[in-house]
């Protein structure tokens, strides 16, 4: 690779989602190969790096994985890109316990500099004291410089670029307050099924940015330092793997998941009847499959041939939805759904019951670590199924999280790294 940048900010909302797919999408427009990546645990904001960059987005995450696989992931998947592009998490410093896990330590892990997006409504020169803080709250990472974010004019403009001169730091750009960009976020926000296919919105954000950033600039400013790895021949497991995979029933998938698996084929639970004789491990990701639980109940002839498959002692990991997928039925105000039947519960897409979790989880299972996250509103109808073992949370606080063992099915609302 010949750049890399990380994009972060000093809290959520403050537009780096919206800077980082407008980078990627501008700098993939004038013909370089931009290799994206995410830090944390997102499988959602990937998507909308691999529409646009056209390469798939690989999640960075230094609770799930090792410092030293980070680096190697970045080096694997960027070494043939013209320019990687990583986009921050939360806020920079926000991690799992205290800067852990965050968007700094990335990073530092990789040595890239660090573009802050901030949110310059309603403030001017107090985004000295702001910008100071940030820039020198730890002295082992870069900054490449400031793009400011929704600027109301011109005047507004050239006192925040005045901040970055007395602070010595570049000012990359003042992205005004426009409905295009306004679109954008929504563009990159949770309709993921539709809207990455919108060119005409994608095409006037790029407009946006070669006008108003100072894309060349960054180019010049953001050489990463040269990192000492050793790229090491990634084992393949198992030898036939199948996946369920569509736009949004199940689609929450790291592709280093995929990638570490070998002669891997997809079907789609809502069209296809999968063939699983002579297949070792049958993959059923996370998603929506409470948005799609007509095609799915349709389908009856693929939710028994995975009953079936199980029942015969297949192999079979599900995480969240696919789990939900393998449950007797899910509940939501309309009515009831029967699934797969694999497993003795039911699962509520009710309203009324929707309650939020979410946060990283940990446990063993014969002899082997998981590492993965969790984040779903469905929940269990009536109380919460007793586990196999106890979950843990990043911290190692013990969490109410199920896991499920039905002959040689791996089960829960887990989403985990490397299978």
């Amino acid at each position: 690779m010949n750049t890399a940048f990380l994009i972060a900010a000093p809290m959520s909302g403050s537009g780096k989602t919206t800077v980082a797919r407008g980078l990627m999408g501008l700098y993939t427009q004038k013909g370089y190969t931009v290799q994206p990546f995410k830090c944390g645990p997102d499988y959602i904001d990937t998507k909308f790096h691999t529409a646009v960059c056209h390469r798939p987005s690989i999640n960075l995450d230094t609770f799930m994985a090792s410092p030293e696989h980070v680096r190697e992931l970045f080096h694997r998947y960027g070494d043939e890109a013209d320019l990687c592009i990583v986009e921050g998490m939360m806020g920079l410093f926000d991690g799992y316990d205290r800067e852990r896990g965050s968007a700094y330590e990335i990073a530092r892990v990789l040595d890239i500099p660090v573009v802050l997006v901030v949110d310059a409504r309603s403030a001017a020169y107090s985004m000295a004291a702001l910008l100071s803080g940030f820039i020198n709250f730890r002295k082992d990472i870069r900054f490449a410089g400031v793009i400011y974010n929704k600027v109301g004019s011109g005047k507004h403009a050239a006192m925040l670029r005045q901040v970055c001169e007395d602070l010595g730091i570049e000012c990359l750009g003042c992205l005004p307050k426009q409905t295009e960009l306004e679109v954008g976020g929504r563009y990159l926000g949770l309709d993921f099924s539709e809207k990455t296919k919108d060119e005409g919105i994608g095409n006037k954000v790029n407009d946006v940015f070669a006008e108003h950033i100072a894309w060349n600039r960054l180019l010049d400013i953001s050489n990463p330092s040269p990192l000492n790895t050793i790229l090491t021949p990634r084992p393949l497991l198992l030898e036939n793997t199948l996946i369920a995979r569509n736009a949004e029933s199940f689609s929450f998938i790291y592709q280093e998941n995929i990638d570490r698996l070998a002669n891997v084929a997809f079907f789609d639970p809502e069209k296809d009847v999968p063939l699983l004789e002579g297949v070792d491990l049958l993959y059923l990701p996370g998603g929506y499959p409470e948005k799609h639980l007509e095609a799915l109940v349709k389908n009856e002839a693929c939710r028994m041939a995975i009953k079936h498959y199980a029942e015969r002692g297949g192999s079979i990991v599900a995480e969240c939805g696919g789990m939900m997928y393998l449950c007797e039925r899910i509940v939501t105000d309309d009515g009831e759904y029967p699934m797969c039947g694999v497993l003795p519960y039911s699962i509520t897409a009710r309203r009324a019951d929707r309650r939020l979790s979410l946060g990283y989880r940990q446990f063993t299972l014969d002899g082997k670590a998981y590492r993965g996250h969790e984040f779903h509103y469905t929940q269990f109808l009536g109380e919460s199924p007793d586990s196999l073992i106890q979950v843990y949370d990043a911290k190692g606080n013990p969490v109410a999280t199920p896991i499920f063992r039905f002959k040689n099915v791996l089960a829960s609302y887990t989403h985990l790294y490397q299978i």
